[in-house]
C-alpha cells in the first residue's frame, strides 16, 4: 500500500511533486494507493502496470481532473465531491464520486465508466465519443446535472437517475443535448426544451437490459444500493437520441440564418435577457457604425524625430513644410518662436542631436537642419504690440536666461536681465573661443533680443539683498546663472591646477593668461577642447588632453585640436598633480608646466535666501518642481538645474518661460510637449536617395524632408481611397485638413498604409453600439 499525506504542517505538496511519487510507486510494481489529497489535480491517469495488475486508487480532497486520461486497469474511488473535469478524456478507466462533481464531468471521454453519487456541474458529457474498436464509455449520475449537458456529444452512454431532484424543471438543465450527433442519453425526470435534431424515445428492451445490468453495480459504487427499487421502474426513463443523417435531410430546410436565430435559436437571442439583438446580418465590409476599424488624421499629434531629439524643440518639419509652400519669411520666422540663437548655437556651436535622429538619415544623408538655422541668424522680428504690465527679473545673462528673457518679452512682458559680466552673453561671450563662433553674429543676436524689448543689465553682482529686492520690485524672477565654477577632484596638488572656465573668460576678454610651454588638460569634451585651442593660441607648444574615458567632444573639435599637434590620452584616471606634471593612479607621468582642469562646471547659488522651501542636489544643483518653480513666482532654467549642452540650456529657458507666464497670468496650462512618432508609421520608401554631392542650399532640403508626423499635402490618401471616402478641406488661413466619411469608409486601413508621413492612424472601431436593455451602451 502507498500512502501519502500531501500536507506536512502548512506546507502543501505541488502537484508535480505528487504526480512523480506515484508514476515511480507504479514503476517499482505499487498497485494500491491511499492519497490524502490536497487539491492536487489530474490524480490517477495515465498509468499501467506493466504485468496488468489493476491500480487501485482511494483519494481524498482531490483537486481538477481526476482519473484525466485514465486507462484500462485503473480504479479510482473519490469519497467526497470533486472538482471539474472528473473522467476528462478518461480512456478506460472506472472512476467513482461518491459526492457530487463539478463542470464538465466526462469531458471527451472515450471510454471506461465514471459514476457520480451526486450532482454534476454544467456540460457534463461533453463531446462524449466512442471509437467502435473499444469499449464505448459510460457515465453514470444519480442525481441531475448543469445546462448544455451533452453538448456535441458523438457516442457513449449516459444515464441520469434524476433522484432527489424535484426542484429543478429539468434535470438535464437548460439547453442540453446541443450539437449532439451520437450516442444515447437515459434519463429519468423532466428535461427541457431539447434541439430539433434531437428526440425522446422510450426504452426497448435492450435499453431496459443495459440499464438493468449496470445500475446495481453503480448504486453499490456510490453507496446507495437502496434505491435500486425506486430507480427500476422503467416507465419512468426514456432516452435521447440524435437524428440519423437520413432523418435529417427529410427535415424541412430552415428559411435562413435570421430565420433560424428567431424560431429555432433562444428567442430574442443568447442574451436577451440583458441585450437586444436585431438579428440583421452585417458584411466583412461595413460603413459606418459597424466599421471594425476607423481612420484619423492625426497630423502634428506627434513629434518628429528632429523635434523630439532638439532640447529646443524646434519642428524643423514645420520649417520645411512652409518652405514647400513658398513660406520661406514665415519658415525663418517660426525658428525664432523658440530660440534667440538660431545662429550663435544651431547655426554654429550645436551638435545638432536634431540631425542624430532625422529620419532622412537612414535613407542618405539628415537635414542640414543646423545649416538651416542658420538662415534665421539675421532675421529681424516685429516687437510686441501689447503689454501685460508684468514685470520679470532674469538673474544671469547667458543662454537660459536669455531664452527665458526672449520668451517672456515676446508674450507682452516687461523683462530685465542681471549678469555681472561687462558684456551679456554668458559662455557664448565669455568661453566659447571666438574660431568656433564669430562674435558680430553673437552680438547681432543679442541686438535681436534688445529689440524686442528686453533690457540689459551688465557689471551688476546680485547678492541676497539684491536677491530680496528683485523679488520684490518684479512680479516674477527667473534665476539662470548657469555653471559659473569649474568643477575638478580632490586630486594631491590641486593647489597647482589652473580653472578651465576662467582661463578661457580671459581669452574671451582679450587678455594674455599665463599659459605654460608643455600644457595637460584634464578633461576631453567640448569645454577640454575648447581650453586645448585657447591653450595652443596663447602660445603652448605642446598639448595633451587626458579624460577617464572615451572623450566625448564633437569629432570636428578632436579633429581641429588634433591637426593643430594636440594629444588625447585615455583612460586616464588623474591622481596626483605637480609643479613638473600629472601622474595618473597606475604610474604613468605626463610632464606639463601648467595644467588646466576642464571637466565641466557647477553653479554658485550664495545669493539665494536659507529658505527650506529650496530644494538642492548635492548642495549644489536647485531641485525645482513640475513647473521648473523653486519658490513661488521664483523660477529657474539651465545649468543651474543640471550641466547640459547650449541647446538644453534653450530649451530650459523656453519651458521656465512658459511657466512664469502661466503664473503671471493666472493660468495653468502644462508645457506642451509630445510623444516621438514611431518609426514603424513612416513610410520611407517613397523618398529617394540622394548623394552627398546633390546637397544644395539647405533651403532646398523641403524636397528631401519625411515631414515626419505633419502633412505635406501629397494627396496620396486622397487618391487612393478605394470608396472616395476621404476629402481635403481647405481653412481660411491657408491650412488644410483631410476628413474621412464614416458613411463612406470601410476601414480598410489604405490610408494609413500609403500616408509617407505616418499622419493617418487606423485602430478599432471605439464607436459603442446600443444594445443592452438596461440603457448601458455596448
Amino acid at each position: 500500500m502507498f500512502k501519502i499525506e500531501t500536507m506536512k504542517g502548512h506546507e502543501r505538496m505541488s502537484t508535480q511533486d505528487l504526480l512523480l511519487a506515484i508514476e515511480k510507486a507504479v514503476k517499482d510494481g505499487e498497485t494500491e494507493f491511499e492519497i490524502a489529497a490536497s487539491g492536487q489535480h489530474d490524480i490517477g491517469g495515465p498509468l499501467w502496470n506493466a504485468d496488468g495488475k489493476t491500480l487501485h486508487f482511494h483519494v481524498t480532497n482531490a483537486g481538477q481532473r481526476v482519473g484525466s486520461m485514465c486507462l484500462p486497469g485503473t480504479e479510482i474511488v473519490v469519497d467526497e465531491s470533486t472538482s471539474a473535469d472528473v473522467g476528462w478524456l478518461n480512456a478506460g478507466g472506472l472512476i467513482t464520486v461518491r459526492g457530487d462533481a463539478g463542470d464538465t464531468a466526462g469531458h471527451c471521454s472515450s471510454g471506461g465508466r465514471i459514476y457520480i453519487g451526486g450532482r454534476a456541474g454544467t456540460r457534463t458529457g461533453s463531446l462524449m465519443k466512442h471509437d467502435p474498436l473499444y469499449e464505448e464509455p459510460e457515465l453514470w449520475i444519480l442525481k441531475n446535472v448543469g445546462s448544455f449537458s451533452f453538448e456535441f456529444m458523438g457516442g457513449g452512454r449516459a444515464v441520469v437517475c434524476g433522484w432527489d431532484s424535484e426542484a429543478f424543471d429539468s434535470v438535464l438543465g437548460e439547453r442540453p443535448c446541443v450539437g449532439m450527433v451520437g450516442g444515447v442519453v437515459y434519463v429519468r425526470g423532466p428535461i427541457d426544451q431539447l434541439p430539433g435534431d434531437v428526440r425522446p424515445h422510450a426504452l426497448a428492451q435492450e435499453d431496459i437490459d443495459f440499464l438493468a445490468g449496470g445500475m446495481d453495480k453503480f448504486l453499490a459504487a456510490v453507496g446507495h444500493e437502496e434505491l435500486a427499487a425506486e430507480l427500476s421502474d422503467w416507465s419512468q426513463w426514456q432516452k435521447l437520441v440524435p437524428l440519423t443523417q437520413a432523418e435529417k435531410k427529410a427535415l424541412p430546410k430552415p428559411a435562413g440564418v435570421a430565420a433560424f436565430r428567431r424560431t429555432e435559436w433562444v428567442k430574442g437571442g443568447i442574451f436577451s435577457d440583458v441585450a437586444h439583438d436585431d438579428f440583421a446580418v452585417h458584411n466583412t465590409l461595413s460603413h459606418g457604425l459597424y466599421r471594425l476599424r476607423v481612420p484619423s488624421w492625426d497630423n502634428a499629434k506627434y513629434a518628429a524625430p528632429c523635434e523630439f531629439h532638439c532640447p529646443t524643440g524646434i519642428p524643423t518639419q514645420r520649417r520645411l513644410g512652409l518652405i514647400r509652400q513658398g513660406k520661406l519669411d514665415e519658415a525663418l520666422q517660426l525658428e525664432l518662436d523658440y530660440t534667440p540663437f538660431p545662429g550663435s548655437v544651431c547655426g554654429s556651436v550645436c551638435p545638432n542631436p536634431c540631425m542624430d535622429g532625422c529620419t532622412r538619415g537612414t535613407i542618405d544623408f539628415p537635414i542640414q537642419i543646423g545649416d538651416l538655422g542658420y538662415k534665421s541668424a539675421f532675421t529681424p522680428v516685429a516687437a510686441p504690440t501689447e503689454h501685460t504690465g508684468k514685470t520679470v527679473a532674469v538673474i544671469g545673462g547667458g543662454v537660459a536666461g536669455l531664452s527665458a528673457a526672449w520668451q517672456l518679452a515676446r508674450k507682452g512682458h516687461s523683462v530685465t536681465v542681471y549678469d555681472d559680466a561687462e558684456h551679456i552673453g554668458g559662455k557664448l561671450e565669455q568661453v566659447i573661443p571666438r574660431g568656433r563662433l564669430s562674435h558680430e553674429l553673437l552680438e547681432a543676436e543679442l541686438k535681436r533680443i534688445e529689440s524686442v524689448g528686453v533690457k540689459f543689465v551688465s557689471g551688476c553682482k546680485v547678492d541676497r539683498t539684491k536677491f530680496a529686492a528683485l523679488q520684490k520690485e518684479n512680479d516674477a524672477v527667473i534665476v539662470a546663472t548657469g555653471g559659473t565654477k569649474s568643477r575638478y577632484f580632490p586630486w594631491e596638488g590641486v593647489e597647482h591646477l589652473t580653472m578651465g572656465l576662467e582661463y578661457l573668460k580671459a581669452i574671451n576678454r582679450g587678455e594674455k593668461p599665463a599659459t605654460g610651454k608643455h600644457v595637460v588638460v584634464i578633461g576631453a569634451g567640448n569645454s577640454g577642447m575648447d581650453t586645448c585651442r585657447g591653450a595652443y593660441e596663447m602660445g603652448a607648444e605642446t598639448v595633451v588632453a587626458v579624460d577617464v574615458q572615451k572623450p566625448a567632444a564633437f569629432a570636428d573639435e578632436i579633429a581641429y585640436i588634433e591637426g593643430l599637434g594636440g594629444k588625447l590620452v585615455w583612460p586616464f584616471f588623474t591622481n596626483k598633480i605637480t609643479k613638473e606634471g600629472v601622474y595618473a593612479n597606475d604610474g604613468r607621468f605626463i610632464p606639463a608646466d601648467q595644467v588646466i582642469v576642464s571637466i565641466g562646471e557647477e553653479p554658485v547659488l550664495d545669493f539665494l535666501p536659507d529658505d527650506e522651501r529650496i530644494q538642492y542636489f548635492r548642495k549644489s544643483w536647485l531641485v525645482p518642481d513640475a513647473q521648473q518653480a523653486i519658490l513661488p513666482g521664483v523660477f529657474t532654467a539651465g545649468d543651474t538645474i543640471k550641466p547640459g549642452r547650449l541647446t538644453d540650456a534653450i530649451g530650459s529657458g523656453r519651458k521656465a518661460a512658459w511657466y512664469a507666464d502661466q503664473y503671471l497670468r493666472g493660468t495653468a496650462e502644462p508645457f506642451p510637449e509630445k510623444k516621438e512618432i514611431p518609426a514603424e508609421r513612416l513610410s520611407k520608401a517613397y523618398f529617394d536617395r540622394c548623394h552627398f554631392c546633390d546637397l544644395g542650399d539647405p533651403v532646398d532640403d523641403h524636397t528631401r524632408c519625411a515631414s515626419c508626423g505633419t502633412c505635406r499635402d501629397c494627396k496620396m490618401c486622397l487618391e487612393s481611397c478605394p470608396e472616395e471616402a476621404i476629402t481635403r478641406k481647405e481653412n481660411a488661413d491657408g491650412s488644410w485638413e483631410y476628413v474621412s466619411d464614416p458613411e463612406r469608409c470601410i476601414g480598410c486601413g489604405i490610408c494609413a498604409g500609403v500616408c509617407p508621413c505616418g499622419v493617418w492612424t487606423i485602430q478599432p472601431n471605439p464607436e459603442k453600439i446600443p444594445m443592452y436593455s438596461t440603457g448601458q451602451q455596448a
